[in-house]
């Protein structure tokens, strides 16, 4: 029995198969130039197990990957598909002429029972050797078991459904007890619960399903040879284990809904498909004698579970009276019908054979064909041999049937990963919607199909369905890779084309009012789509010789607008005289570039809007390149509209604080021209520093003068400090001004006394006040009477004068008076001098023999050294090392031009022969100029203490380490 699963592709078979398509396909114009559709391999491919059963075959079944079989009359053998080198043989003990009659194997394979010809049932659990007999069952013979999927388990089969031959069904449970093999009877109940019957009285129980809907309903399907019966009813929660009872005790005074076939294989079987990752079925396939019954399962329905049915007659060649199938199973798109010597595929889309697989005669008669419900292989056995078959890949052709029955949504679904066979699925789509005359539900899918361009879009214009090609070019475009820019530009160009014609012919019918809002809302979507961004913006000359070409001035604004080309919408707002429009597209955009390009015609008509806007911009816009448009403006504008120009010039000045000498240059030209009041305000506010006067202090005093604003003038003449010409123009103006400007050049009063004097000559030669030039000697110092009598004539009395003569010479006597005093008080501060020095000629200090330098803390008589007031004592050269460096630069250099001048008087005299008067006369002179040198040295060394005088308190804020230093100094302390 060893390796009695090893798989080898049988060599003496003959297959047959049928597939939907296996020819090279080509797809004309696709681009998928003769692609082959499918490979070779059938859908379902055979393989024969290795195994030679010692004796005949009687039954097999399969679940879970758990495979049975009965083997002659006493012999059961068990396989774990999963290891299938661990075969078990399990003997039935059965000593009388008892056969199999059928084998049942719930979906865990864990409980199989035994059907034996002499109506006794007979159980075994997956855990376990021995056979057990089910006592309660005796007397029946066993034709078919419903399993509780929901509440069974390897131990416990929970609440089954029983059918024998003579039409009752009966509730059992079977249980294993823990802790032994078998409690004393494992049938925990075995009563019956419904008994079906047909038009001649009760008929065998083919088969038995049990499946569970939503809310608590379950639907039980029993089928006898020529009914299919339906038990609908909701078993209340928490009660499941009591069983089905409820359910059949509905149905106790009527029959339940069922279907009913004239003819009759003398049996039925029903199979049922359940996909993957999924606990109820989807499909079921009856057998019987009309052919298959296959349809849907909908567990929504109230009544019937049953949905979409439909009637499969058997194949041509299938003659129930002489060669009747023995066995159906169920797959996703196929049932398979097993006869005695071949095996056939039928679609269940359009009920054509698609597979066919003939056995060998040496092989023996097929006997039964099963379907493991959790891995989807299916099992075909003879007395001999046991065949499987795997399914591959079962829906590569199912894309055509559908496509075919023109469910094109289902094709698509089952070929999207198939790009030809998609292309296909996509061509036959949109040409079934042309016939239909669907033209827009064409153009989409023609959209996506690889069919020559030329010709769809060339059927759409015999046609005359523009706006079918127009959703063909839409979907076209939106398809196009990136790479592909010309196809962009020629799509994006034409569908701009076929949109203005379109919007041409809708505009002039009032009845299509409707359809033209609708179409021009898509012509600007498609003008504003971002992927259309790129193409749009590189050809946007040519799309505006289009809508130029079409009158369409409203689209040629909208798509400028698109292109943030401004420049053309606002050009196109004053080419109208829409002045206000073009300043809202200027406003709302704040484009500077713009509004110096357009504010010049827009300020010759709504002149205080524009400089509303200007204001709006702020320092955004800069006001230089403004100037232009308001000259322009000003020259032809009223006063009222110079005014407009002020404001905004005002704003530039006082709000943005501009400092350009134009802005201020233009502003004082308006005031110079409109608002002489301001003007002098505007210059008083500037101030009289040159360097923080922002205007042209030239051209300022030209344009006043030009004006004749003679104060602006004798201002701006203060500010050059042209304090003559500020006078002499004052005195055509007013005295007052002119006494102002006198008393401006503080520092020189030579200047003011000339500037007081043509101040007095005008008084009096002018306008011949004597008061008044009485009054100018009392307002100005430096005047004296004798400066102001040359300008009077020689007839004026001296009684004009006697007042000011008496005043001036008591000033005199004043001045006299003062000045001796001041001499008295330079004499005693003399004579207190001369004490001072001769006191301090006689001062001394002591020096004690242990007394330390302050500077290096060595004894300080060891070396020349300074004895200060203040009681610090240095050594000279601790004191000239610490005095150098604070010494201003030129100090620095007298120093060290004394000590080079002391270290030459110290060198010994080189000649030795010249006379002894010679050398005393010269030793003289060197003592005396060694003297004053060093005296001249203590001078700048000793001048003060260098801890208690300025140098210290100059030094306060310079860091104790040079930073030059730093890093080493710091590296030496770690």
């Amino acid at each position: 029995m060893a390796s009695i699963l090893d798989e080898y592709e049988d060599s003496l078979h003959r297959s047959v198969s049928v597939p939907h398509s296996r020819a090279s396909v080509g797809i004309p114009h696709s681009g998928y130039v003769n692609a082959r559709l499918e490979k070779e391999t059938p859908i379902f491919n055979k393989q024969r197990i290795d195994f030679a059963p010692p004796e005949k075959i009687n039954s097999l079944v399969v679940s879970s990957n758990q495979l049975c079989m009965s083997l002659g009359k006493d012999t059961l053998l068990r396989i774990d598909l999963g290891k299938p080198d661990e075969p078990n043989q399990v003997e039935l003990g059965r000593k009388d002429e008892a056969k199999v009659y059928k084998m049942f194997l719930d979906h865990t394979g864990s409980h199989l029972l035994i059907a034996l010809n002499t109506s006794e049932c007979l159980y075994l659990n997956r855990s376990v050797q021995k056979v057990r007999a089910l006592s309660r069952w005796k007397g029946h013979l066993i034709e078919s078991v419903g399993w509780n999927k929901f509440l069974g388990s390897e131990t416990n089969t929970g609440p089954i459904l029983v059918g024998t031959s003579q039409g009752q069904i009966y509730e059992a449970e079977i249980s294993v007890s823990e802790g032994s093999l078998f409690s004393t009877n494992p049938d925990q109940y075995f009563r019956q619960v419904y008994t079906l019957e047909e038009e001649s009285g009760p008929a065998p129980v083919c088969c038995l399903e049990i499946e569970r809907g939503i809310e608590g309903k379950f639907f039980i399907i029993a089928t006898t040879r020529k009914r299919l019966f339906q038990f609908v009813g909701k078993v209340p929660e928490g009660t499941e284990q009591q069983g089905f009872s409820s359910i059949f005790a509905v149905h106790a005074d009527h029959l339940p809904s069922f279907r009913e076939f004239p003819a009759n294989l003398g049996f039925s079987e029903i199979a049922f498909y359940t996909p993957k990752l999924r606990s109820n079925p989807r499909s079921f396939a009856w057998m019987m004698g009309n052919g298959v019954l296959y349809g849907t399962l909908d567990y929504g329905r109230p009544d019937s579970i049953l949905s979409d049915e439909r009637v499969w007659v058997y194949p041509s060649d299938i003659d129930i009276t002489v060669n009747k199938p023995i066995s159906i199973v169920l797959t996703q798109f196929h049932f398979l019908l097993l006869l005695p010597d071949r095996v056939k595929a039928v679609c269940t889309l359009n009920g054509q054979v698609v597979f066919q697989d003939l056995f060998l005669e040496k092989f023996g008669v097929l006997t039964r064909m099963i379907k493991d419900p959790t891995v989807q292989q299916i099992w075909i056995h003879t007395e001999k041999v046991v065949f499987r078959y795997h399914v591959q890949r079962e829906s590569r052709d199912v894309w055509k049937m559908y496509m075919n029955m023109n469910k094109f949504d289902l094709a698509k679904e089952y070929c999207k990963d198939r790009p030809e066979c998609l292309d296909i699925v996509l061509a036959k789509e949109a040409e079934h919607c042309f016939q239909n005359k669907r033209y827009l539900d064409s153009a989409k899918c023609y959209a996506l199909t690889q069919n020559y361009f030329e010709e769809i879009a060339l059927k759409f214009i015999e046609a005359k369905q523009e706006e079918a090609l127009m959703e063909f070019l839409i979907k076209k475009l939106s398809n196009l890779k990136p790479s592909e820019k010309t196809q962009t530009t020629l799509l994006t160009t034409w569908l701009t084309e076929l949109y203005l014609n379109w919007l041409g012919i809708l505009q002039g019918d009032p009845s299509q009012r409707n359809l033209y809002l609708d179409t021009r809302e898509k012509f600007r979507t498609f003008l504003s789509s971002p992927k259309n961004k790129d193409c749009l913006f590189n050809n946007r000359a040519s799309i505006y010789e289009l809508l130029a070409s079409h009158g369409d001035t409203e689209h040629m604004v909208y798509f400028a607008v698109i292109m943030q080309d401004y420049e053309r919408v606002v050009a196109h707002h004053c080419q109208h005289d829409e002045y206000d429009e073009a300043l809202n597209v200027l406003s709302r955009h704040r484009d500077e570039k713009l509004f110096y390009k357009f504010s010049p015609v827009l300020i010759q008509h709504i002149p205080k809007k524009v400089v509303d806007a200007w204001i709006s911009m702020g320092s955004r816009l800069d006001a230089r390149n403004l100037i232009p448009a308001l000259v322009n403006y000003s020259q032809s504008a009223s006063t009222q509209q110079i005014n407009e120009a002020i404001r905004y010039m005002e704003f530039c000045v006082y709000q943005l604080e501009e400092t350009q000498q134009a802005i201020h240059n233009y502003l004082l030209s308006l005031y110079a021209l409109c608002r002489p009041d301001s003007l002098l305000s505007y210059l008083e506010q500037a101030g009289t520093n040159p360097n923080r006067i922002h205007y042209d202090l030239k051209y300022a005093l030209r344009l006043c003068a030009e004006h004749g604003h003679h104060r602006a003038c004798v201002h701006i003449y203060k500010v050059m400090e042209l304090y003559e010409e500020a006078v002499d123009l004052a005195l055509q103006v007013d005295v007052d001004l002119a006494k102002s400007c006198a008393d401006l050049p503080e520092d020189d009063e030579e200047l003011r006394k000339k500037l007081w004097l043509k101040i007095a000559r005008h008084v009096v030669q002018e306008e011949k006040d004597v008061k008044k030039a009485m009054a100018c000697l009392s307002s100005c110092a430096l005047l004296k009477i004798e400066d102001v009598l040359p300008f009077f004539p020689d007839f004026v009395t001296i009684d004009h004068f006697k007042e000011a003569i008496c005043n001036s010479l008591e000033d005199y006597n004043k001045h006299i008076e003062e000045l001796k005093r001041e001499m008295e008080e330079a004499t005693q501060s003399a004579k207190r001098i001369r004490e001072d020095i001769q006191e301090m000629r006689n001062k001394y200090g002591s020096v004690e023999p242990q007394e330390k330098c302050a500077a290096c803390d060595f004894p300080l008589l060891n070396r020349p050294f300074y004895l200060f007031l203040c009681g610090h004592m240095f050594h000279y050269d601790c004191l000239l090392q610490a005095v150098f460096p604070n010494l201003p630069a030129y100090k620095q250099a007298k120093l060290e031009d004394l000590q080079k001048k002391l270290a030459a008087t110290s060198q010994p005299s080189k000649s030795h022969h010249r006379p002894k008067d010679a050398d005393t006369i010269s030793l003289g002179k060197g003592q005396q100029s060694r003297e004053q040198i060093k005296a001249d040295i203590d001078d700048i060394v000793a001048a003060e203490c260098v801890y208690c005088g300025e140098l210290m308190i100059r030094s306060i804020d310079k860091p104790f380490i040079d930073p030059q230093n730093y890093e080493e100094e710091m590296q030496s302390w770690l």
